[in-house]
């Protein structure tokens, strides 16, 4: 990676491609995308820097927004695609249109996702979720009225429309097994699904059986930090005699990674590239290579090349290191065509020239690569892959919660990514998801949460509202209260939470891109007695597990993220238990916890949606910029 005065990456290299470049102005507003010498993307935004055209070959996004800062509408040149958005006055997206179907949605009043009603031609179809109070689904209410189920003990779904589901003692997922119909006849052919996991909970083995007999088996292995790297799967075949068995050899797949990024997948046939959006988890261009193709891109390096024939008899020699390393310099200058005087001074000094050394280097192969674009809908699940002459390759239609209704894919195109962070397996049909994995036929991960109460009160949740919230790492970013302890308090329940109180202590937590999160909120000093209700701030010494309760307020945004944590590092103002509003200045020279939070909350958000009227107007009103 390379990075630009404003510390952001503008250029990367991945494996076997062309330098990726970022084309960016002002403060590292993105304008472009270079594969190579290759524009690719071209991007362009409004004066509060807003994304309202998108270009690739002769595909165009068009993009507006609300008055209020909110997607309006996403029109393409190709009207299938077109998506325009309806929001409350909640600020919650009520209904999405498009040219084939209308979905509108219903959310209770905590913001759960609780029914989905879609009308297209010959079509009007109403879907409900129902959950207990920490959000497990329970039995659709209109196809199960007799039923009196109302929570899951230890939030473990035990059974449900289609399985089946069995959990260890550390609340595993370890089998989901058919579920027959009540009165139905019992034939011994229900498929079981088996789930075995190492001791840092990952899972590492996965089988499905029918009859006894094993249908699939696969083989999942991590690198130490913990991102999926292979797998390996057994498919059912017919062997030489006849007989039906797992196959001999596995069909193996190695993956690659940029960050918490899966950005490579490799078999036998292909390898597959991803590259995502800046600082997201959104895919941008998809790059596909025939395996053939990458071995004749295999060369010697210029190096080698001069030791296998620089002996007197043709035969190899053997430079040393600092040789090789002068020889790889000069091979990577010229193949960039910018060799530096140094180096035409050493081959001057050799008695050799450019023209000489280059006529020694192996030819350069380019391989035939299938280039992509990912259009995506608000939350960065691909809805379809257009090629750069402007036609759809493959195109998708998923449901709130990431299931597949339908594909179209007459190129047979591999499209794994389904919601943002995560990779389709076939084998199992479970989402890979980082740190977890995701079932979405339940909307929930199959093992709990690895931060433990960190992540929130029920250790299986995806976010509630799948239309507007994502968790790409299998982890949340949330705001958070807890008792409070100024005013010479004990610390007692308190806060407008799960106790009701009017006073409690509020502050944010973000990831810390290692599984875990950092937090940070205004405190007191401290110093005298007094300070308790006005006086010296301080930053507060905050962890999510001492939370009461956490609440998700953002999604997915390291945007937002990056700037929380400068936040967290800032010097406080001064400390009142008053809110701003209520202190005889309100410049923000006194804030409370509340006040710190909030407004550090939404100075951020304005300043990554590039709103900076806003800012500047919160700035004179609030002292956050």
């Amino acid at each position: 990676h390379a990075y630009n005065a404003q510390g952001l990456a503008n250029r990367c290299i991945p494996d076997s491609l062309p330098a990726v470049e970022w084309l960016t102005y002002g403060s590292g507003w993105l304008a472009g995308m270079k594969l190579g010498d290759t524009p690719l993307v071209d991007f362009t935004r409004d004066r509060l820097h807003r994304e309202t055209l998108r270009s690739f070959g002769r595909y165009e996004l068009t993009t507006a927004y609300t008055p209020a800062g909110q997607l309006q509408r996403q029109h393409l040149n190709s009207l299938q695609y077109d998506r325009d958005y309806t929001w409350n006055d909640n600020g919650e997206l009520i209904r999405i249109s498009s040219p084939r179907q209308t979905r509108s949605y219903s959310y209770s009043t905590t913001g759960r996702l609780t029914g989905v009603h879609t009308t297209a031609a010959n079509l009007d179809i109403r879907i409900p979720y129902a959950t207990d109070p920490a959000g497990n689904r329970l039995p659709d209410p209109e196809l199960h009225p007799d039923s009196t189920l109302s929570m899951w003990p230890d939030n473990r779904i035990a059974r449900d429309a289609h399985y089946l589901y069995r959990y260890d003692r550390h609340g595993r997922l370890t089998e989901k097994t058919d579920l027959i119909p009540e009165g139905g006849i019992r034939t011994d052919d229900e498929r079981t699904h088996r789930y075995h996991y190492d001791s840092q909970h990952r899972l590492v083995h996965y089988t499905r059986t029918q009859y006894e007999e094993p249908l699939v088996e696969s083989r999942y292995l991590y690198d130490p930090l913990g991102r999926r790297v292979a797998k390996r799967v057994w498919r059912r075949e017919r062997d030489l005699t006849g007989w039906m068995s797992l196959s001999r050899k596995p069909q193996v797949t190695w993956y690659g990674w940029d960050g918490d990024r899966l950005t490579t997948i490799q078999n036998d046939r292909s390898r597959i590239q991803t590259i995502y959006q800046p600082g997201s988890f959104t895919p941008l261009i998809r790059v596909e290579t025939a395996t053939g193709e990458l071995a004749r891109t295999q060369r010697r390096s210029l190096a080698d090349a001069l030791q296998q024939s620089g002996g007197e008899d043709g035969g190899s020699v053997v430079f040393p290191p600092v040789l090789v390393q002068m020889l790889d310099r000069l091979e990577s200058e010229i193949l960039a065509d910018r060799v530096s005087e140094e180096s035409r001074r050493w081959l001057a000094s050799c008695g050799l020239t450019v023209e000489q050394m280059q006529n020694q280097m192996d030819p350069v192969y380019t391989p035939a690569r299938k280039i992509h674009l990912y259009h995506c809908d608000h939350r960065g699940l691909p809805l379809a892959l257009i090629s750069t002459e402007g036609a759809t390759a493959w195109c998708a239609e998923y449901d709130e919660w990431g299931n597949l209704l339908n594909e179209e894919n007459p190129h047979q195109l591999q499209q794994l990514i389904r919601l943002p962070g995560q990779q389709y397996d076939e084998e199992s049909g479970l989402y890979y998801n980082r740190h977890r994995y995701y079932d979405p036929l339940q909307g929930r991960y199959i093992t709990q949460d690895p931060i433990g109460l960190k992540g929130g009160w029920n250790f299986y949740q995806y976010p509630l509202n799948p239309i507007s919230n994502i968790d790409p790492l299998g982890l949340e970013t949330l705001k958070c209260i807890k008792p409070l302890h100024s005013m010479g308090g004990t610390g007692e329940r308190s806060g407008p939470d799960i106790w009701g109180n009017p006073f409690y202590y509020q502050y944010l937590c973000v990831p810390d891109g290692k599984g875990d999160y950092t937090c940070g909120g205004q405190d007191q000093r401290g110093e005298s007695k007094g300070d308790g209700l006005w006086g010296p701030g301080k930053a507060s010494n905050d962890t999510k597990e001492a939370a009461g309760r956490c609440d998700l307020v953002e999604t997915d945004n390291s945007c937002v993220e990056n700037c929380l944590k400068g936040k967290f590092k800032e010097v406080r103002p001064r400390y009142s238990v008053l809110p701003d509003i209520f202190t005889p200045i309100n410049l923000g020279l006194f804030k409370n916890c509340q006040d710190w939070s909030n407004d550090s909350l939404e100075t951020c958000k304005m300043k990554c949606s590039g709103n900076n009227i806003g800012r500047f107007i919160r700035f004179v009103f609030t002292g956050v910029m």
